[in-house]
């Protein structure tokens, strides 16, 4: 347990029934922007684990958490349920790829992602190191409903704050005036999110981030790999692809 420490719940912000953020005071190590760490439990005597990226930016006081009540998920059921003054367990050391400094410089800069994934983009941006390197950053969120867009207000804020930052909202269950309808794969072999935005999502010129449902990432990394001719970006190979593995 020495990697462990107790944090304390400071404020926990419910969006709608089921999103809800929640914030932390906690002694941990700094993090990378777009990081990760665990946070956790214990339940019925069991210890539960569960890993959360940072929302907020490494300079800030208190750490964000952006989560989902999980219908029958212990561990956000009882996030969702928890007060504030409430202790929680959170891991000491971050993990995670997911950061500026392991993408390669180039013109475009894609950050795409769904439901509660927005966080690790979030915690890069507003910490804004970094961003020099790139000519366009495009901030995708995709959400089943537009109610689901927690932090559009943030997504404005640094729309405004930085004009290289060009954000977009998908909506997948409604269609809603200003944001796309369906899902990313089929926008982007459609060529509609490009042409939306008026970005290039090429292999010369852009990399792309992709969090957030498993079969969006998966979908859209096959996608770029087949009709962009992109590659998987890793530590021993620079590519146009960077994915988050969440240990």
């Amino acid at each position: 347990m020495e990697d462990w420490v107790f944090g304390k719940i400071v404020n926990i912000k419910y969006w709608n029934d089921y999103l809800f953020s929640i914030i932390i005071s906690a002694n941990v190590d700094s993090f990378v922007a777009g990081q990760f760490t665990k946070l956790g439990t214990i339940i019925d005597g069991k210890k539960i684990l569960r890993s959360y990226s940072y929302v907020n930016s490494p300079h800030d006081e208190y750490l964000e958490f952006y989560l989902i009540n999980v219908q029958g998920g212990k561990f956000s059921t009882y996030l969702y349920n928890s007060s504030i003054g409430d202790n929680i367990m959170i891991r000491k050391k971050p993990s995670g790829f997911f950061v500026l400094n392991n993408i390669p410089s180039c013109k475009n800069l894609w950050m795409i992602s769904t439901g509660t994934a927005i966080g690790p983009y979030l915690s890069i941006l507003k910490y804004g190191v970094g961003l020099e390197r790139f000519e366009n950053i495009v901030l995708i969120h995709a959400v089943r409903f537009f109610r689901d867009l927690s932090y559009l207000n943030d997504m404005k804020i640094l729309s405004e704050t930085y004009k290289k930052i060009k954000i977009r909202t998908v909506v997948s269950r409604e269609k809603i005036s200003g944001s796309l309808f369906g899902r990313i794969p089929n926008l982007i072999c459609s060529g509609l999110l490009e042409s939306e935005i008026g970005v290039d999502l090429d292999r010369e010129n852009s990399h792309v981030m992709l969090c957030g449902n498993p079969n969006m990432v998966s979908d859209t990394v096959m996608l770029l790999e087949d009709d962009r001719g992109m590659k998987k970006n890793s530590k021993n190979r620079l590519g146009n692809i960077t994915i988050e593995r969440y240990w």
